[in-house]
């Protein structure tokens, strides 16, 4: 079995990100929302903040209490909207109760949403995504590179995708679909998920389910993309049972290490996509005065 480090993968990304943030005339800025004082949560936005900044990307602190309502968080989104320079905003979830996510992920403005959540943003992504200069689901986007970068023809083989949530499963569906493949989908009404799994050559999962994925359900040199996430005796494990499939699986995304580092990088990947839509726009602007 070879693991495949996500670390690194993201490390390279990043580097790319930060070579191109590097021509812009201008300094991106990129904001994520945080509502409440989770310990988790700020956690994962520092971690952010820290990674944006490396990369010359500037972050916009955002932080709101638990007890702010709806109609004036949406009022403050609105705000970040409008900052110059502002080329990507996120909100940290999950959001307090009894916050609607819904109407708050549809106040960021389309053209900003890089986690793809609002309704117009995801739309975009399901009817109209081309790749190269699109903004795309950061976690459904990590895998795809994880299998990019293992470099095998996924054309002749079979994929499962495990589960189809709105993050993982569903838009990894679609990346899958967009370049003419056709995988399996399993979900909770699947008879034949054993048969599925056992003949997959590649098996991408999402579902949250700790250690689901063991050796008696691959087939001999699978590849496993892990994109799911459950707590565990203080720990975060994945879907897949890294002990269980060591002797049977070809290659295997890590929890962690593995699709969340890349999740970051493709998340500020988008950001720089935005950033270099308003570079065109701007260059475009001063082209016809």
């Amino acid at each position: 079995m070879i693991i495949i480090d996500g670390k690194k993968l993201s490390e390279k990304i990043l580097s790319k990100v930060k070579i191109e943030v590097l021509t812009l005339s201008f300094q991106p800025v990129f904001c994520d929302v945080l509502v409440g004082n989770d310990p988790a949560s700020r956690q994962y936005v520092d971690m952010k903040m820290r990674k944006a900044e490396s990369i010359g990307i500037s972050f916009h602190n955002a932080n709101f209490p638990a007890s702010i309502t709806t109609n004036d968080l949406i009022k403050e989104i609105k705000v970040l909207n409008e900052i110059p320079n502002m080329c990507g905003i996120i909100v940290q979830l999950p959001l307090p109760e009894p916050l609607d996510k819904g109407a708050i992920l549809d106040a960021i403005d389309p053209k900003l949403d890089v986690d793809c959540l609002g309704t117009l943003a995801s739309q975009k992504f399901y009817n109209n995504y081309r790749g190269e200069n699109d903004l795309g689901y950061p976690t459904a986007l990590a895998c795809m590179a994880l299998l990019d970068s293992i470099n095998l023809d996924l054309k002749t083989k079979k994929i499962v995708v495990l589960g189809q949530g709105d993050l993982v499963g569903k838009p990894v569906t679609a990346l899958l679909k967009f370049r003419g493949l056709n995988p399996n989908i399993i979900n909770s009404q699947t008879e034949n998920k054993r048969e599925l799994m056992n003949q997959a050559d590649f098996i991408i999962s999402g579902i949250g389910k700790g250690k689901y994925v063991t050796g008696a359900m691959i087939k001999k040199g699978a590849v496993l993309i892990d994109a799911g996430t459950s707590e565990s005796n203080g720990g975060i494990v994945g879907d897949v049972d890294l002990e269980s499939v060591r002797d049977v699986a070809g290659f295997v995304s890590p929890v962690p290490g593995g699709v969340g580092p890349v999740t970051v990088a493709m998340l500020l990947n988008n950001v720089l996509k935005v950033a270099k839509s308003l570079k065109r726009v701007r260059d475009d602007s001063t082209e016809s005065k």
